[in-house]
């Protein structure tokens, strides 16, 4: 097969899509603002017809998740038009979220926005839509756990997944027939999210008393029905007990090893 081009590839997700594929013998080209081989900026479409030549296959993981999303709907048309022009792209495999037509936060919007973009493109595309991630959960609880009291949404179920398994399913997608809306991705379990936010602090060595508060919005009320969810699509295996075990044990084997520890990491 040929050239596969990882968008977002030097982030959490892209980064495993793209070891994997590279495990697997293809031709991989990572492309972020700071790749040192393909610097592309997706924003105004700097780069990406160099980085597109003969290319078979883009997976896109690439997110403005720090501007919740804004810029998306830019970066994907400026994709689209690239591929477009090289020629040789037969699919376009995208990174998604379940609930993104139900549940009417931005950012979702704005995944969905580009869903439909890629439908309407005439090109090959795949979409997966998946759970939130176990780092998400644990980002979230971090944030929180930084005040004396840890507030959390009340009401709130999650289902998260490892993003190892979410780049392994991505990593199978990247070949050169596209295979449209594939079945969504869940998690093993569904909880409650103030019950996973004392076990990852329970296992990360933190004592906070989390206090569950109502939230407004019809964004929160859709994740309150579960809209988020994939309760018939639970296929992941790492439970986010075992993932915040690991976090646990690396972060006591971090602090017990002491300076010396920590400049070797650095």
């Amino acid at each position: 097969m040929g050239t596969i081009v990882v968008t977002g590839g030097t982030g959490t997700l892209g980064s495993l899509v793209a070891e994997r594929l590279r495990a697997a013998g293809h031709e991989v080209r990572v492309l972020s603002r700071h790749a040192p081989d393909h610097p592309v900026d997706l924003q105004d479409g700097a780069g990406l017809d160099a980085a597109l030549a003969g290319a078979q296959v883009i997976v896109h993981c690439a997110s403005n998740t720090g501007g919740a999303g804004k810029g998306d709907d830019v970066a994907a048309g400026h994709l689209v038009e690239a591929a477009r022009r090289a020629g040789t792209v037969g699919n376009i495999v995208y990174i998604s979220i379940v609930g993104v037509d139900v549940v009417p936060l931005g950012y979702y919007k704005r995944k969905l926005g580009v869903e439909r973009l890629l439908e309407a493109s005439g090109l090959g595309v795949t979409i997966l839509r998946t759970t939130q991630f176990h780092d998400l959960v644990a980002m979230v609880t971090d944030t929180v756990a930084k005040l004396p009291v840890a507030p959390i949404p009340k009401g709130v179920r999650v289902q998260p997944i490892a993003v190892g398994e979410v780049a392994d399913r991505l990593a199978e997608l990247a070949v050169p027939t596209p295979s449209g809306r594939v079945p969504d991705m869940g998690g093993p379990q569904i909880r409650s999210l103030p019950d996973l936010a004392r076990v990852y602090l329970r296992a990360t060595g933190r004592n906070r008393r989390i206090v569950q508060v109502p939230l407004a919005g019809k964004a929160y009320a859709a994740f309150r029905r579960g809209g988020h969810l994939a309760p018939t699509h639970a296929v992941g295996h790492e439970t986010f007990d075992e993932f915040a075990a690991s976090r646990g044990a690396a972060g006591a084997g971090h602090r017990g090893a002491g300076p010396a520890g920590a400049g070797s990491k650095a």
